[in-house]
């Protein structure tokens, strides 16, 4: 196996320079190009133990979501792998289930495997990050906001869409609109349910919270929720629905009780997971996911590399839209 000495005689260069090219630290792009062909052609890898060993962290990332299987998620961890691979780190991948408890495990193992970061999207309000927190491991919140902790953040503005969703479902005529959310404690679910509630009262109508139900993230959520709706003595004549799993399991109890989109009023919050289940006339409320991911983990790296500004939260921006059979412009 080639050293690091060999590399360096090659490239011309001394050995501290090769050691600077593979530790992203400044070095001109003519003698990091020659230092890259040397490695190449000796097929030098890097020792990671020994720079382990230097930076005190490992090269290593963790990202903790609450659900492996919603393609929200999916699409969120494709932009932090892709903006992490690009600086060099490798990403880990682990799914909490919406459990604090198996949250809290994967948090020690990232404290224990000595990993550089951790982004999270926290399964719910009693997330706890202390662990991290108390040995300065950078932290980056994603989807789901800090809890009140003084750490970087990227989040989608929840309430404003669900505003927004609502309140195009006003405009085209429905007045008993209900609202199928996510679990009670966490803090995306809340934040829709309160744009379900602003764009109703901005529309001069009450919100009934008897038309309110929570439910799991998932399908099944969705399909129990839509159904104790539909069998309340005065039900809604349109839903937000508040996730995108969920929206594909309220859409089957739609459909199965001879109704669809084109009559029940319906929006979601997030992008069904095949096009193909997207009626005419759903609007629906589009989640940047990639980039919120390619946002997070870019924060993160900068923390990993030395940053110290003050914790920031950027928001990105959603767009909702219904199918043109509805005609509704986008609105922004």
């Amino acid at each position: 196996m080639a050293t690091i000495y060999e590399v360096a005689k090659l490239a011309g260069v001394s050995p501290a320079t090769v050691s600077r090219v593979f530790n992203s630290n400044n070095v001109s792009e003519e003698k990091a190009g020659l230092v890259r062909a040397a490695a190449a052609q000796l097929a030098y890898t890097p020792n990671r133990t020994a720079r382990t060993l230097r930076r005190r962290h490992s090269e290593i990332i963790a990202l903790i979501i609450p659900d492996i299987e919603n393609p929200f998620f999916t699409s969120l961890a494709r932009g932090v792998e892709d903006a992490a691979r690009s600086a060099g780190f490798s990403v880990v991948l682990c799914n909490s289930d919406e459990d604090v408890a198996k949250e809290a495990q994967y948090i020690d193992i990232a404290v224990l495997e000595n990993m550089a970061g951790i982004i999270i999207a926290a399964a719910s309000d009693d997330s706890d990050l202390h662990p991290l927190l108390s040995r300065s491991r950078p932290v980056v919140a994603v989807d789901r906001g800090p809890h009140g902790l003084d750490i970087d953040a990227v989040m989608v503005d929840n309430r404003a869409g669900g505003m927004a969703a609502t309140s195009a479902l006003v405009t085209h005529g429905f007045k008993r609109i209900g609202c199928i959310t996510g679990p009670s404690d966490v803090e995306t679910a809340q934040h829709r349910a309160d744009g379900w509630r602003d764009a109703l009262r901005s529309a001069g109508l009450t919100p009934d919270e008897a038309l309110l139900e929570h439910a799991n993230y998932r399908v099944d959520g969705g399909r129990a929720a839509m159904q104790r709706l539909l069998a309340l003595p005065e039900p809604p004549d349109a839903v937000f629905v508040a996730n995108n799993l969920m929206s594909v399991g309220a859409l089957q109890v739609l459909y199965d009780a001879g109704s669809s989109p084109e009559t029940f009023g319906f929006a979601a919050f997030g992008d069904l997971p095949f096009a193909a289940l997207a009626p005419a006339g759903m609007t629906v409320v589009h989640v940047p996911a990639r980039a919120m991911g390619r946002t997070a983990a870019t924060m993160l790296l900068d923390r990993i590399n030395g940053d110290d500004r003050p914790p920031r939260t950027v928001v990105l921006r959603n767009e909702v839209s219904t199918n043109p059979e509805n005609a509704l412009a986008h609105v922004r």
